[in-house]
């Protein structure tokens, strides 16, 4: 407190005082009771006006006054009853407790009114960080947010990911900069009394992403740490924004590459159409020679391939995109199966594909181009980890009113720290990237194609034995029809 101010109040203390002395002792001259009773009401006042210390004060100038002008003998400072004694010393313990109480009852006021005041602060910081719509960079607009609400003259925040730092105030902090990274380095509070300073450490998640520096503020180690968590929440919500922008352009260039696959699909399209009809209408000559026929009958054959090919290369961006629709229709799941391995007979090298079809198994309502396309990378995926000469096995049967479907080679098998991520974007087997050719979005694709269809995929595989790929569709998506023409 300013010495001025408590000389002041010292001097209206004295005031109080004397003015009930004069009053209880010349104007309405009362008993030695009644003059305690005025004194402690004074003393009171004081108290609650002013503070402990002038409260203080008063306790003993009063005491002394109830003795002078109270107590016999009247006019001297002693006092001849041993009881009076007693009455002073309680009249002075209870004027030192009652200011005592209500010094205590001011400074909780007061406390409870700074924390009042800071949590509106607070809650106009986090209103600010988590509402408002910005365009600038959110740190940036936080420090000043900051500087502005709390009324702080300088404001630094360190981002250490990005290590920005970003200012607010109407004063500079020069040279923070080393002191912001050495505090979000080791996570330690640094101050300056002199300059004012404040630095402390931002932490997230248990470790520091950053610091905060401000300038001559002071506040509760609540309030404090209730700020830094809010600009914590700033910087997440930066990295957040950086990561859906991100997030959007791959949406948009995935959207941009199926556009694009799509639009080079309708041109493949045209050509090919020209091929398949002259194919045909050569192999539709019966005075083509022979050798002539052998090679109409491969441009033809080559053609379908192709139509097949780009159609394929189409659905595959589709779903790469996320955009994956269903053409339901019943399928009969043999038939299904005998065309997708009729389309490696020519690519097998030599390995035996087996299929195998259980009886209980006829028709499920399902996309049969996506279904196929899904079993074709299932199938690909066999042939390629798979030595030469070793058999793939198809089949499919049903279990628990499912139908399932198995695709095994006899491949060195698939180590256990891949298969949790086998099925993800461009994931490979990591000793085999270098051998075998691919994307590593055939699983993927396959997963997905099976997901849209409500069904599972899932692996088994033990090193050296092979691998088993496993697709099952669940009852509720028209699984097991009865009949051979009937519809779920």
């Amino acid at each position: 407190m300013d010495l001025r101010i408590l000389l002041k109040n010292l001097v209206l203390s004295l005031a109080i005082v004397a003015a009930t002395t004069f009053l209880c002792f010349r104007v309405v001259p009362v008993n030695s009771t009644t003059a305690g009773f005025a004194f402690l009401l004074g003393v009171l006042a004081i108290a609650t006006a002013f503070g402990r210390s002038e409260a203080i004060f008063a306790s003993v100038v009063a005491m002394l006054c109830f003795n002078f002008y109270f107590l016999p003998p009247i006019g001297r400072f002693t006092i001849a009853d041993p009881q009076n004694w007693i009455a002073l010393f309680a009249f002075l313990a209870t004027a030192l407790i009652a200011s005592q109480v209500s010094d205590r009852g001011r400074r909780q006021a007061r406390e409870a009114k700074v924390r009042q005041q800071e949590t509106e602060q607070l809650y106009a910081v986090s209103r600010f960080i988590l509402l408002a719509e910005h365009s600038q960079p959110v740190g940036q607009l936080a420090a000043q947010h900051i500087a502005q609400v709390f009324d702080c003259p300088a404001v630094a925040i360190y981002d250490a990911k990005s290590a920005e730092i970003f200012r607010g105030g109407v004063e500079d902090l020069p040279g923070i900069e080393a002191q912001l990274k050495e505090t979000a380095v080791t996570g330690a509070n640094l101050s300056e009394a002199a300059a004012g300073l404040t630095i402390v450490p931002i932490f997230l998640g248990g470790r520091p992403v950053g610091g905060l520096a401000l300038k001559n503020l002071s506040l509760s180690d609540g309030a404090l740490q209730a700020l830094l968590n809010l600009v914590a929440i700033a910087l997440e919500r930066v990295r957040t924004e950086e990561a859906s922008s991100r997030a959007e352009a791959a949406r948009q260039s995935e959207e941009f590459k199926s556009t694009l696959l799509d639009a080079i699909a309708h041109e493949f399209k045209t050509p090919l159409t020209s091929i398949k009809a002259g194919s045909t209408s050569l192999l539709s000559d019966p005075s083509l020679s022979p050798q002539t026929r052998e090679l109409a009958t491969i441009i033809d054959e080559e053609a379908d391939r192709l139509k097949i090919l780009v159609t394929e290369a189409v659905r595959m961006a589709q779903i790469d995109a996320g955009n994956v629709r269903l053409d339901r229709a019943s399928v009969d799941v043999g038939d299904l199966l005998r065309r997708v391995m009729s389309r490696f007979e020519a690519s097998a090298d030599g390995r035996e594909l087996k299929l195998t079809v259980g009886d209980g198994v006829q028709r499920i309502h399902a996309d049969r181009e996506l279904l196929g396309l899904a079993v074709r990378q299932l199938v690909d995926n066999a042939l390629k980890y798979s030595p030469p000469g070793s058999p793939i096995a198809v089949s499919a049967g049903s279990e628990d009113h499912r139908v399932v479907i198995r695709v095994q080679d006899r491949g060195g098998g698939i180590p256990e720290r891949d298969r949790e991520r086998i099925f993800e974007k461009f994931q490979r087997r990591a000793a085999e990237k270098n051998g075998v050719p691919g994307t590593g979005l055939g699983l993927f694709i396959a997963r997905e194609i099976v997901r849209a269809h409500g069904g599972e995929i899932a692996v088994s595989s033990e090193p050296g034995q092979g691998s088993e790929f496993r697709v099952t569709l669940p009852m509720d998506n028209g699984i097991l029809l009865p009949g051979k023409d009937g519809v779920h």
